[in-house]
């Protein structure tokens, strides 16, 4: 599947062009629900307060569903919350129903809530092959070339038979649940958001097509059948053009 890569002058024009974007993808699904799931990190936070600031009042919220990519093992008021931070930049301040947003229980057993949420996920997002099809889901890249919860030690998630799973941080040992490889490649459409001067190695490597590339997970990435696009800064992409 052909990945189609966008550039842009600044992380601030990113985001601006992919709120204009996902709203307009939004309006046009012929779905009565458009399930999207997010992630966390500094470019989808710019992206929330794109989406606030222009679209809080959008009647498009009544019928999009959020999930999320993955979520770190800690309360929802925590700092490291994704979903703490969703809710203070987009969520609180948009017209969308409580029962549209569907957050993973970082508060809970690790191994509980990856059954509790693939559970959640089988019984709403409409399943093809037997993986759910979102309508979209935003990635982002790590400096070591993960993706949600993917990590280079534990690539063996991308070819997991489960719809989530647990994921160890490599360095602090932190649990986290993710959403894994092939329930990612079954999308209708990823867009990966980098930005920033320190993924412009990992992004160099992944374009490359080379060995390196391959180690990383976001790498990995293509969907089945659907849309792959990804949006970058020109810091992020300085050794790919």
């Amino acid at each position: 599947m052909k990945r189609e890569l966008q550039i842009f002058s600044n992380p601030e024009a990113l985001a601006e062009q992919v709120s204009v974007l996902l709203m307009g993808w939004i309006e046009k699904s012929s779905n009565n629900k458009f399930h999207l799931a997010i992630s966390g990190g500094s470019t989808p936070n710019l992206l929330f307060s794109a989406l606030a600031t222009s679209y809080s009042g959008s009647t498009l919220w009544q019928k999009t569903h959020i999930w999320w990519v993955d979520e770190r093992m800690v309360a929802p008021n925590d700092p490291e919350s994704n979903f703490g931070v969703a809710k203070k930049l987009l969520l609180s301040k948009i017209a969308i129903p409580e029962t549209n947003i569907h957050r993973i229980l970082g508060e809970q057993v690790p191994y509980q809530e990856a059954e509790n949420y693939s559970r959640q996920i089988r019984e709403q997002v409409p399943m093809k092959d037997v993986w759910p099809r979102f309508d979209l889901i935003f990635l982002g890249i790590g400096d070591d070339g993960h993706t949600a919860s993917i990590f280079p030690n534990q690539m063996e998630l991308l070819q997991s038979d489960r719809i989530c799973e647990i994921a160890t941080h490599p360095v602090t040992h932190q649990q986290r649940v993710t959403l894994t490889g092939r329930a990612i490649d079954n999308a209708d459409k990823i867009c990966f958001l980098v930005t920033g001067a320190n993924k412009a190695e990992r992004m160099s490597e992944i374009w490359s097509k080379g060995e390196k590339g391959k180690k990383l997970p976001a790498g990995w990435i293509h969907p089945t059948e659907g849309q792959s696009i990804w949006f970058a800064d020109e810091k992020a992409t300085t050794y790919i053009r």
